[in-house]
C-alpha cells in the first residue's frame, strides 16, 4: 500500500475537523476500533498528526468529504494534496550483535593491534631489487652501447619524410592524370549532349584511375621481386691475380746490411741490433 506524507494543509484540516465536531471524531475512532485488524494495520494512525508522517489516500478523501459535509470549502482535495510526496519509511534499526560476534570482533581487533605493533618494532626489510644490487648497470650499458657515429643514431625522420613526400607526389600525379584526361574528353566531346559528355568524362576518368592503380601495383610488385632476387643472390669472391709489392723479377734479391749506428753518450736513441736483414 502506497502512503503519502502529511502536509501542513492536512494538519490544519484535521485540527479544524476535531474542533468543529469532536463527537464525529470519537465516533470515527470507535468505527476504527470495530474494523478488522488487517484494516487497522494498513491505515496509519492520525491521533497525533505531524508534517511528514504517513497518511493513506482513503484517509485524505474521508477528511475532504467530512470538511465538505460540514460546509468548509476552504480545503479542497487539491489543496490538501499540494506538497505531499510518497512516504518512505525509515530503515529498521540494526539488530543488536550477539555476544559471540562481539567476542570475535574484540579478538580480531587485539590480533590486528598485535601484528601492527610487531611490524612497527621489527620492520620487514625491503626486497633487494636489480637496481639496488647493480646501481650503475644502466649507465654502463648506455656507455657501452652508445652510438659511435651519426649513422648509428638512425635517420627515421628523414625516411618518414621521404616516404610522405613520395606518397604525396604519387597522389598529385594521379590527380593530374585524371584531371587531364577528363578535361581532354570534355573538350573533345563538346558537340555531344551534356549527359553524354558527362558520362564520357566520368567513365574516362575512372578508367584512367584504375589504370594508374594497376601500373603502380605492377611497379611495386616488380620492385619487391627484384629485392627478393637480390637477397637470394650470393656474393662470390674470386682472386684473379696476386703480386708482391716492390718485387721485380729482373733484379736479384739482395741482402742489405744496415750498419750499426754510432751512439753518442748524450744521445737517447735506442741502439739497433747488428746484422739485421731487411728484404726489399
Amino acid at each position: 500500500m502506497v502512503l503519502l506524507t502529511i502536509t501542513s494543509s492536512i494538519v490544519e484540516a484535521l485540527a479544524i475537523q476535531e474542533s468543529s465536531n469532536p463527537e464525529a471524531v470519537e465516533a470515527h475512532h470507535d468505527d476504527n476500533e470495530t474494523e478488522t485488524p488487517s484494516q487497522n494495520d494498513q491505515e496509519p494512525s492520525l491521533d497525533e498528526p505531524e508534517i511528514g508522517k504517513p497518511i493513506s489516500h482513503g484517509q485524505i478523501i474521508n477528511l475532504w468529504k467530512t470538511l465538505k459535509a460540514q460546509g468548509n470549502l476552504t480545503y479542497t482535495l487539491e489543496q490538501l494534496l499540494r506538497g505531499a510526496s510518497i512516504y518512505i519509511p525509515p530503515p529498521p534499526p540494526k539488530p543488536e550483535p550477539s555476544p559471540e560476534y562481539k567476542a570475535l570482533m574484540a579478538r580480531l581487533r587485539r590480533e590486528e593491534e598485535a601484528r601492527a605493533y610487531e611490524r612497527m618494532v621489527n620492520p620487514v626489510p625491503n626486497l633487494e631489487t636489480f637496481n639496488d644490487r647493480f646501481p650503475h648497470a644502466a649507465s654502463a650499458f648506455a656507455e657501452v652501447n652508445k652510438p659511435t657515429s651519426a649513422r648509428d643514431t638512425g635517420d627515421d625522420d628523414n625516411v618518414t619524410m621521404n616516404e610522405v613526400h613520395r606518397q604525396v607526389t604519387l597522389i598529385i600525379n594521379f590527380l593530374v592524370s585524371i584531371a587531364g584526361v577528363a578535361a581532354t574528353l570534355w573538350i573533345a566531346a563538346r558537340w555531344w549532349s551534356l549527359p553524354s559528355r558527362l558520362f564520357l568524362t566520368l567513365g574516362g576518368s575512372i578508367l584512367v584511375g584504375i589504370a594508374e592503380v594497376i601500373v603502380y601495383s605492377g611497379y611495386q610488385w616488380r620492385m619487391e621481386e627484384g629485392k627478393k632476387k637480390d637477397r637470394k643472390v650470393k656474393e662470390v669472391k674470386e682472386v684473379l691475380e696476386s703480386w708482391v709489392v716492390g718485387k721485380d723479377d729482373s733484379q736479384d734479391e739482395k741482402t742489405v746490411l744496415i750498419r750499426e749506428k754510432e751512439v753518442d753518450e748524450n744521445d737517447t736513441v735506442r741502439k739497433r741490433r747488428p746484422e739485421q736483414k731487411v728484404d726489399i
